[in-house]
């Protein structure tokens, strides 16, 4: 993770990530913008929360957990190590640590804790302001090796990157909502309906809800949408393998050979099939030499008539669409 950029101008699931019984479970760090609500408990390493996050579940962090100000937890906080707990928490369960807690003044429990270490009693700085200042000043002195140095000890050296929740951001079930663009990476299992500025999936992801995104929206290989997808005025592309089971509509879509749409397809501009080619066997001109344009893929590019239809614009070929699965089949 950098801090060349702003790391909370984006939502992050790292690879493994998945929704369960109600929470988000990943092996990762996690890092929660300020003004957020996580309507799903949440499981992590480190569990780093900014002022006012609302969680409507419990909290288990293998490592630290750090809640700064106002934040509120509707369930229990379980801590493999230390924590912090800025003013005016208030947790609706127990508080168990398995070492040392920090805890500010007016911290409202309700059913107690139990800290095995120390317990200080005093108003601990808001970590991500004490976090982002000391970062901020190392950047503003030209020492982006050393600021990049103290984010790898804060996160205990792992290299893995944390899941990044913007702020202002709502998580639940039902929807992911945030102002950012959305980034997934592979082998997650998510629930709820996406909704960002653009949308990216890695591969051998699945994703229990529909994708709604301003600008672009990109589907890797092995990768399964269960809803919609939709831009508003970006592209729309679909790798070999993936499958969407619902409708896209997009400016521009990009559909790879192997792709599954089992819904509707609307494009308002053009729609380009791009079919992969063996390497093994190109194509051979008519004088017997060798094509070299027959190597990796080929593209067939597809435009929305005024009545809807979909025309190809080679010429000798033509497009049918298929109704039922809202696939194209070329013909020759």
């Amino acid at each position: 993770m950098s801090f060349r950029s702003d790391p909370l101008a984006e939502l992050v699931v790292p690879d493994g990530t998945t929704v369960e019984e109600h929470a988000i479970v990943t092996d990762s760090a996690v890092i929660i913008g300020t003004q957020s609500t996580i309507a799903l408990g949440v499981r992590g390493r480190n569990v780093i929360a900014g002022e006012q996050v609302a969680f409507e579940g419990d909290i288990e962090a293998s490592s630290d957990c750090r809640l700064d100000m106002w934040c509120t937890v509707d369930g229990n906080v379980l801590v493999g190590e230390n924590a912090y707990i800025g003013e005016r928490v208030e947790i609706d369960g127990q508080l168990v640590v398995a070492g040392d807690l920090d805890i500010g003044d007016d911290v409202e429990i309700t059913e107690g804790f139990d800290a095995n270490g120390w317990i200080v009693i005093r108003n601990p700085v808001p970590t991500l302001v004490f976090l982002f200042t000391y970062l901020t000043h190392l950047l503003h002195l030209g020492e982006e090796d050393m600021a990049e140095d103290v984010l790898s000890e804060v996160f205990e050296g792992h290299d893995e990157q944390p899941l990044v929740i913007p702020k202002n951001a709502t998580v639940g079930d039902d929807a992911w909502r945030v102002s950012t663009p959305a980034r997934v990476g592979e082998d997650c299992r998510l629930h709820g309906n996406l909704r960002a500025e653009s949308i990216s999936v890695g591969e051998d992801s699945e994703c229990f809800g529909s994708l709604r995104a301003r600008e672009s929206i990109t589907i890797e290989r092995g990768t399964t949408i269960h809803g919609d997808v939709t831009t508003r005025g970006g592209s729309v592309e679909i790798a070999t393998g993936a499958h969407v089971r619902g409708d896209i509509a997009c400016e521009q879509l990009r559909l790879h050979e192997g792709a599954v749409v089992e819904g509707a397809m609307r494009a308002r501009g053009e729609m380009t099939i791009v079919q992969e080619r063996n390497r093994s066997e190109p194509d051979r001109s008519a004088d017997g030499q060798r094509d070299d344009r027959s190597e990796g893929s080929s593209e067939r590019t597809f435009e929305q008539s005024s009545t809807g239809e979909q025309r190809a614009q080679s010429t000798g070929e033509r497009a049918e669409s298929d109704e039922s699965k809202g696939s194209f089949t070329s013909l020759e």
